[in-house]
């Protein structure tokens, strides 16, 4: 039976944390930051945990 393959798009962009969670960054960060006032920029900052069918989808695709 062959390997399993990571998708290397999803790895680039989510990891999987120590306890299984699928972490994510925000959208809307890359540029036009003057616009957003402190409270958004703060948020987009930080990561996200992927849950749900969508974190079991991303896991199965990175080989966790």
């Amino acid at each position: 039976m062959p390997k399993q393959k990571t998708h290397k798009g999803l790895s680039k962009r989510m990891k999987v944390t120590g306890s299984g969670k699928v972490r994510r960054m925000r959208s809307c960060g890359s540029h036009l930051m003057s616009t957003k006032n402190a409270k958004r920029r703060r948020r987009i900052g930080s990561s996200a945990i992927l849950g749900g069918a969508l974190g079991k989808t991303a896991k199965g695709l990175l080989g966790k």
